[in-house]
């Protein structure tokens, strides 16, 4: 069994900002867990609290079938370097050991459903009772009020009902969805944010404060730019480009092109210069800036066909030297093998508790140049219980039969 009070420092030594800081994650899938373990690679101690039987929903949901100690890598991947407590919050027993935990917690971080907390006598004025320096952090699909209440807050049907697929693909295609989960990342990320500010205000004022965020907000966030273009003209859904779209309010050549061997992403430039460092002619009638948004479609028409005529690397050598805003398209062999991936240090090796290993993203935070890396991966489901109990005084558990 571990050892649930020690703490698992970044091999640089870095002096963790938030080592001390106690943190209750009853979260399940990613939002919650997400911002739980961006607390844990600051340093605060995590302690995952889970169903008895099966634990997060997240250890059985599989991607790619890729398992990791008979779980799904993803669990590990987005659970790692915390700690697993067993409870029934429907078991009175359990309830009382896990309002013990509130007790002395700095921050709880939950992402039930509307309602849910209220019924366990763990909602925000129950748990600040208990607790009133408590940072008490939420993450619901669409808020605690109006029609979507209880919808699913799942991160495709998000993206269906913000409005999100409809900013990507061309203008012939339907809907396109984002291939990861935005909604979800973004709200964990916008939690972490809040938890962080909402702890820096209790070190002046030793006040605790509630968190909300919905993942319908932090996709809407995430749209900030285009959606304040919409708001702010005459309100009509936004014309995707007929050719390479790759934002719906940019003008050309903004987008990404094949070449004679991949493909090149060209940003904002404009269309004569461009013209000028290709030798294309045939853009002439499309160089006055004016008319770079109206008349997008036909520059990039143009220009994905005189692109293909030569390979990336002949067109990067012409257009980087001048300062062109241009890369080449990696896909992620490609980009595994760069050195400049390998200069990021982006990667890291976390260890299961039976000794096996998983590859994995790293905190993507340095603090004070340091690179952040865990040891750990996820716990076994409730690896922790009994080092926990015995940690915080907990009364024993009751048989939950």
């Amino acid at each position: 069994m571990r050892d649930s009070e020690a703490t698992w420092p970044d091999p640089a030594g870095v002096d963790l900002p938030l080592a001390g800081v106690l943190v209750l994650d009853l979260s399940q899938f990613l939002a919650g867990p997400s911002c739980a373990l961006r607390l844990a690679d600051f340093g605060a101690d995590v302690i995952k609290v889970e169903r008895p039987q099966g634990g997060d929903l997240c250890r059985g949901l599989h991607i790619a079938d890729l398992a990791f100690e008979g779980d799904s890598a993803l669990f590990h991947t987005i659970n790692r370097g915390k700690q697993s407590f067993t409870a029934d919050l429907k078991n009175p027993g359990d309830l009382r050991r896990v309002a013990a935990l509130v007790e002395r917690a700095d921050v709880l971080i939950h992402n039930f459903r509307p309602g849910v907390m209220e019924r366990l006598g763990l909602d925000y004025e129950a748990a600040r009772t208990l607790n009133p320096r408590l940072i008490y952090a939420t993450v619901t699909g669409y808020g605690e009020q109006g029609p979507w209440r209880n919808k699913p807050g799942q991160d495709l049907l998000v993206q269906a009902l913000s409005g999100f697929t409809w900013l990507s693909g061309d203008a012939d295609q339907g809907p396109v969805p984002a291939g990861v989960s935005v909604a979800d990342l973004a709200a964990g990320s916008h939690l972490a944010q809040g938890v962080l500010a909402a702890l820096v205000r209790r070190g002046v004022t030793g006040r605790g404060a509630r968190i909300e965020v919905s993942l319908m907000e932090s996709a809407l966030d995430l749209q900030f730019e285009q959606f304040t273009t919409f708001l702010n003209s005459d309100r009509a859904q936004p014309r995707r480009s007929a050719v390479n779209n790759a934002n719906v309010y940019v003008a050309a050549p903004y987008g990404l092109y094949r070449s004679a061997d991949g493909h090149l992403a060209v940003a904002m430039t404009p269309v004569g210069r461009l013209a000028e460092l290709i030798d294309c002619p045939a853009l002439a009638p499309y160089t006055d800036p004016a008319r770079a948004f109206a008349d997008r479609d036909a520059i990039k028409a143009i220009l994905a066909v005189h692109l293909a005529t030569r390979p990336t690397a002949y067109w990067l050598g012409l257009l980087e030297p001048v300062g062109i805003w241009c890369a080449e398209v990696l896909d992620w062999p490609a980009l595994a093998a760069h050195p400049g991936f390998a200069a990021l240090d982006a990667i890291q090796e976390v260890e299961g508790e039976q000794g096996a290993r998983l590859v994995t993203t790293r905190c993507p935070v340095r603090i004070d140049g340091a690179v952040l890396k865990a040891q750990r991966a996820g716990p076994r489901l409730g690896a922790d219980t009994d080092a926990i109990a015995a940690r915080f005084g907990l009364p024993p558990a009751e048989d939950r039969s």
